[in-house]
């Protein structure tokens, strides 16, 4: 483990039990089969392949986070971020940029390959992980089943029964899913902007319910009687939790690993796919040190490539290579269907007596469920906001059936994808938004927060998403089990998958999906 740790730290991470202790991650060039990404698809194809005894490379851009910094801690609170909190930034980019119109949210920091990337297009941005294990190291870990008649909605020929009598259970078995003790919400301090939240909600005759989450809710409720150190009590989240939180890396890849048929290279980005004449993928990828300088650039090839680099990582892969001629029979619909879940950020202001408190959990537990609202449906997340400061200020994150979608085009001078996303598109979702909480502000006499988002004075942001999904829509892009068409053996396992919207957290339907694709992709397709 310590050269593992030690690996990891000096960016030449190839994590693995029989490898852990090599002094190169180039020694491995080709594997019978390669992921591209350690997000939730990437790990579920991972894990798969690895209990079929496919011996299998996983390429990850991001640093293993496994290494104590200087404070003993592998990853920094949102309220101290420092060089580990973002990817190669100067100063941080957190989703709110002011407070009372004050820049005294972000931070200066050292250039590093942190966590936390914000990905920059025209009119939006993409909050993505970078690490071993992805997205899962900085989202609020909320675990949601999507309600079942908007799965068929988006998945029409997909088996509802199969996915959720088997798949969606698998899922949240695997990824650690549970829910908070009803009692202790009740009772606990460090809920109370969430019990204010549903008054407000409650006043208007709206329902709230709570949703299951990845975050150990006995390890919370430790965390606040003093008998375990403090993580989602002690302002971790969107930077990495410390304690807690089961991670893929603690789940999925960790029994990946434990197959002994596993590899993991890190900081190493895919840029290339190419096909050779007898079938193999070729893959070129740069790796990094923690400079972000390309120290080599590396080639690898594999019969069987899943592609699990997320909704902006695999659909750029494949648009490249379709618009390059590396691939060209891919499909038109490659790089289309793109959404943002219809995410948008809004606050509102309580009252004096309507407090939330000083101390706030990091992890979300409860939304309004607005959904079955034929007329506006919106699903919205009461997230937490905590400064260690009386604020009187509810946050929440709204997901909205917003149906604009757009496309990726890409540009050969910069050798990127390029996404058609407009500010227009972004208003249906902030009037759908504004619809519900006209109605709450309305019943409880109060007000939005005008200060929190820029001093533009928006009341809603709607210039980022958490949830970015779409690109290779499964059906479309893919069959209907993620085989890409137009190229056996070439897989897409995540969020690219999904078209765009799906009405809660994404992750667990990501993960639920890649399960079934790989099911039957070991059934069918690598049986032989």
């Amino acid at each position: 483990m310590v050269a593992l740790q030690t690996a990891a730290a000096l960016g030449l991470g190839r994590v693995g039990l029989e490898s852990a202790h090599a002094a190169e991650p180039d020694a491995v060039d080709t594997a019978p089969a390669i992921v591209v990404g350690s997000g939730y698809g990437g790990a579920v194809a991972a894990l798969r392949l690895g209990q079929a005894g496919i011996r299998t490379l996983v390429l990850e851009m991001g640093r293993l986070w496994n290494t104590p910094g200087s404070d003993g801690k592998v990853f920094c609170s949102t309220s101290a971020p420092d060089q580990r909190s973002m990817w190669f930034r100067t100063r941080t980019e957190a989703p709110l940029a002011t407070f009372l119109w004050l820049d005294v949210v972000n931070k200066d920091i050292g250039r590093y390959p942190g966590v936390l990337d914000r990905v920059h297009f025209d009119n939006m941005s993409v909050y993505v992980g970078r690490g071993v294990g992805g997205g899962s190291l900085v989202n609020g870990g909320m675990a949601v089943t999507p309600l079942r008649s908007y799965f068929g909605e988006q998945f029409p020929t997909v088996d509802a029964a199969e996915m959720y009598g088997t798949y969606f259970p698998r899922a949240r078995s695997m990824l650690g899913v549970n829910t908070i003790d009803a009692a202790w919400f009740e009772s606990t301090e460090w809920y109370r902007f969430a019990r204010t939240s549903r008054k407000a909600a409650a006043n208007t005759g709206l329902r709230t319910t709570f949703v299951p989450n990845v975050y150990d809710f006995d390890h919370m409720a430790r965390e606040a009687a003093g008998t375990a150190t403090r993580s989602a009590l002690a302002g971790e989240v969107i930077y990495g939790n410390n304690h807690g939180k089961r991670s893929l890396d603690k789940t999925y890849l960790a029994a990946a690993l434990g197959t002994g048929n596993v590899t993991i290279n890190t900081m190493e980005r895919v840029k290339e796919i190419h096909r050779a004449a007898d079938g193999t993928y070729l893959l070129t990828a740069d790796r990094i040190d923690t400079t972000g300088t390309v120290v080599e650039t590396k080639q690898y090839s594999c019969a069987y490539l899943f592609l699990g680099a997320g909704s902006l990582g695999t659909t750029e892969l494949l648009l490249r290579a379709r618009e390059t001629g590396a691939l060209p029979a891919l499909d038109a619909s490659v790089g289309t269907g793109w959404g943002t879940n219809g995410n948008v950020m809004l606050g509102r202001a309580n009252h004096l007596w309507d407090t939330v408190g000083a101390n706030e959990s990091t992890i979300p537990v409860m939304g309004i469920d607005d959904w079955a609202n034929t007329d506006n449906p919106v699903f919205a997340e009461i997230a937490p906001l905590p400064t260690g400061l009386e604020h009187w200020i509810s946050l929440y994150l709204a997901i909205t059936k917003n149906p604009e979608r757009a496309s990726f085009s890409y540009d050969p001078a910069t050798d990127s994808a390029r996404l058609g996303w407009s500010a227009a598109q972004s208003a249906v979702s902030v009037s759908m938004a504004k619809k519900l909480f006209d109605r709450i502000n309305s019943a409880n006499a109060t007000i939005y927060r005008y200060d929190l988002f820029g001093a533009t004075g928006k009341a809603f942001a709607d210039d980022f998403t958490y949830h970015p999904l779409g690109g290779c829509v499964l059906g479309r892009a893919t069959d209907d089990y993620g085989r890409v068409k137009g190229y056996a053996k070439l897989y897409v396992t995540d969020g690219s998958l999904v078209p765009g919207s799906i009405g809660v957290n994404p992750f667990l339907t990501i993960t639920a999906l890649a399960e079934r694709t790989m099911t039957r992709v070991l059934a069918e397709d690598t049986a032989s």
